[in-house]
């Protein structure tokens, strides 16, 4: 058996290009996110999708029509999963990222986000930043994987021997996925917006074929 799930991070937003934190919160596409959705799409054009989902973002749900509308498939709207959102970072959502991370990192020397996961894992970064959240509004691991892990049985579950399945979602999200899936992947680098991440489940287990791929090698 081999179902294979192509994650595409949704593309640049607003948000993204202000370089706010970004999470449970959202903003729409810019003119450069419709066109990494658009490219994303071209690229997995020779692919047909046989499902296709989306967090329930806009930018996420954006991002799926666009990929959906370049590819062969009679699909034309992706699903909505509420399981594929973004980790939740709590009072951190739409903070200025620097200064965030400089707060939740930097009493450890740790001062960018890829500094925290390289240092504390992705894993620990979410306990962190919970840690860290004086509202207490922010996910910590064993939180998101309780809200992930019934959305991604439920998607193989509903697949079949060979599909080719779409999910438009996010950085984080996949980072953690990819990090859960294969240790010997480095995570502790940011998800490019419109990239293109592919897991293979072949019955027992899942593996990560690729990472954060921008190439028409797909």
């Amino acid at each position: 058996m081999s179902i294979n799930l192509y994650f595409v991070r949704h593309g640049q937003t607003y948000l993204n290009k202000y370089h706010r934190i970004q999470g449970v919160a959202d903003t729409t596409l810019t003119e450069k996110g419709i066109d990494d959705a658009i490219n994303a799409g071209k690229r997995l054009s020779k692919i047909k999708f046989d499902q296709a989902y989306s967090s329930d973002s806009p930018r996420a749900i954006k991002t799926g029509q666009i990929i959906l509308r370049e590819n062969p498939a009679d699909i034309k709207e992706p699903t909505i999963e509420t399981a594929f959102r973004e980790e939740n970072f709590g009072y951190f959502e739409g903070n200025d990222d620097a200064n965030s991370w400089h707060m939740i990192g930097g009493p450890y020397g740790k001062n960018t986000f890829n500094d925290i996961i390289a240092e504390f894992t992705i894993e620990g970064s979410k306990d962190m930043i919970a840690n860290a959240d004086p509202y207490h509004d922010a996910e910590n691991n064993d939180q998101f994987w309780k809200r992930l892990q019934p959305g991604i049985d439920k998607v193989i579950a509903n697949a079949k021997d060979g599909d080719n399945i779409l999910v438009a979602s996010h950085g984080t999200l996949i980072r953690s996925m990819v990090s859960k899936y294969d240790k010997s992947i480095n995570v502790a680098q940011s998800t490019l917006n419109g990239s293109v991440t592919k897991f293979v489940w072949d019955g027992s287990k899942m593996s990560v074929a690729y990472f954060n791929n921008v190439t028409d090698e797909i």
